[in-house]
């Protein structure tokens, strides 16, 4: 990705994605964070959107990763996938939490992905990995292999390792040095007490 892409994808996440609380908030991974960032109100604007799926696709291409499907977990896939599908090319799907409960009761929706998909998971922000774990797990039961796994932001070291040990291959488009806040769990002891 182009030095000037990447340093305005940052800007973006800083300026229009990050907060800084009075106190701690919990988050999805069930931690506790006065930093919280929302990639969704981030990358409302069109023009922004379409700059990360585009960062997104040339990082991914330029470490020679491949892939004909992308989706992730809803709702911090969602906006992102349809997004890079289109820069791309490729086709887009979204696993949802839990199987509808009627109709076809599919847990992925979208492109139909099984044996032969290359995909790409994504995710707005990871905290511990939880989120883009539980989309790795649903894709790989269609019998689609994940070729690497991508976040707008990462705020920890979890994931990474999670993806090393399963041998995919994980690009955080940000991490929390570069957005300038602590890894999760390193905060002041207050922050972890709270709640």
């Amino acid at each position: 990705m182009s030095a000037a892409a990447s340093e305005k994808l940052l800007e973006i996440l800083r300026t229009q994605g990050l907060t800084e609380l009075a106190e701690p908030v919990r988050l999805a991974s069930g931690n506790y964070s006065r930093y919280f960032i929302d990639g969704k109100v981030a990358l409302g604007a069109g023009d922004d959107l379409r700059l990360a799926a585009e960062a997104i696709h040339e990082r991914v291409s330029a470490a020679g990763v491949n892939y004909d499907a992308v989706g992730g977990l809803t709702l911090g896939a969602d906006a992102l996938c349809a997004a890079i599908a289109v820069v791309s090319g490729a086709n887009w799907f979204i696993v949802r939490k839990e199987a509808k409960g009627r109709g076809t009761n599919r847990l992925v929706e979208g492109t139909r992905i099984g044996e032969g998909h290359r995909v790409l998971l994504i995710d707005d922000v990871v905290t511990t990995g939880g989120s883009i774990l539980k989309a790795y797990e649903s894709v790989q039961a269609t019998g689609a292999q994940v070729v690497a796994a991508v976040t707008l932001a990462d705020r920890g070291d979890d994931a990474r390792q999670s993806f090393e040990e399963r041998g995919v291959p994980y690009f955080p488009m940000a991490t929390y040095e570069d957005m300038g806040i602590p890894a999760i769990g390193t905060e002041a002891a207050s922050t972890s007490a709270a709640g």
